[in-house]
């Protein structure tokens, strides 16, 4: 009868010790993959692909739930793709214009007549510059509150919009999570700009933007451009416990 492999000399101890270490790698990598899934692990960090430690449910692992390509060309965008400017998609009789600035604003008075639908005045506690602006509705007063895509409509088409179908291209355009009321100016400094080109100069608030940018590219399944992701990571790094907003 032929015994089994001996454990106790060098020999052994050396074979015991690579077939430990082969478990433990091969145990690790299902583990680390469970985690970028958002599956349950035992590990209560992953490590993104950028290279730092996230926690599941973070906005900081939100990245690395993204794929990271070039910028596809902007051939064929027209704000038209996306659906009329402000539909109610939510059919409770108000534009969603005026939903965001009912949400985003305090101290609110509505338009007779509007069943509190269309917005008169308003205080804004403003996010990208930290001010407060009192929003009064009129032809020159209305553009001083904009509302901002989150994720502009033009970054969106060339990171995987355009394979989107026409309705989901109307929800992300209307999606409250994607939609701020801002300041005018700062957003028209914004333009189409992603992370990597341009963040609120109130410095407080990044945070809290990028996260939005990033559930908004994971509920839309978008992808980022290398230095977009590299910005994210910067920005969430700073404040890796930043939860990944699931609501507008």
């Amino acid at each position: 009868m032929s015994r089994p492999p001996s454990t106790t000399g060098p020999r052994g101890r050396r074979r015991l010790l690579m077939l430990l270490v082969a478990v433990l790698l091969a145990g690790g990598v299902v583990l680390v993959d469970d985690l970028a899934s958002g599956t349950d692990g035992p590990f209560a960090t992953l490590t993104t692909g950028a290279g730092t430690t996230a926690s599941p449910g973070t906005a900081l692992a939100g990245v690395d739930q993204l794929e990271v390509k070039g910028r596809a060309p902007k051939t064929g965008y027209d704000r038209d793709e996306f659906g009329p400017a402000w539909a109610d998609v939510d059919r409770n009789g108000c534009d969603t214009r005026n939903d965001i600035l009912a949400r985003d604003l305090t101290e609110v008075t509505y338009q007779d007549g509007t069943e509190e639908c269309v917005v008169l005045t308003g205080t804004l506690a403003e996010p990208f510059t930290g001010t407060v602006i009192e929003f009064q509705r009129g032809q020159t007063t209305s553009t001083a509150v904009q509302i901002d895509h989150v994720v502009a409509l033009s970054d969106a088409w060339q990171k995987g919009a355009q394979q989107l179908d026409t309705e989901t291209r109307r929800e992300f355009a209307n999606d409250p999570l994607n939609l701020l009321a801002v300041d005018g100016p700062a957003n028209g400094a914004k333009g189409d700009g992603d992370a990597a080109t341009w963040l609120p100069p109130h410095t407080p608030y990044r945070c809290e933007y990028v996260a939005r940018q990033v559930a908004v590219k994971v509920r839309y399944e978008l992808w980022v451009t290398e230095a977009e992701r590299d910005a994210m990571v910067r920005v969430l790094s700073t404040c890796p416990d930043e939860p990944l907003p699931t609501e507008g």
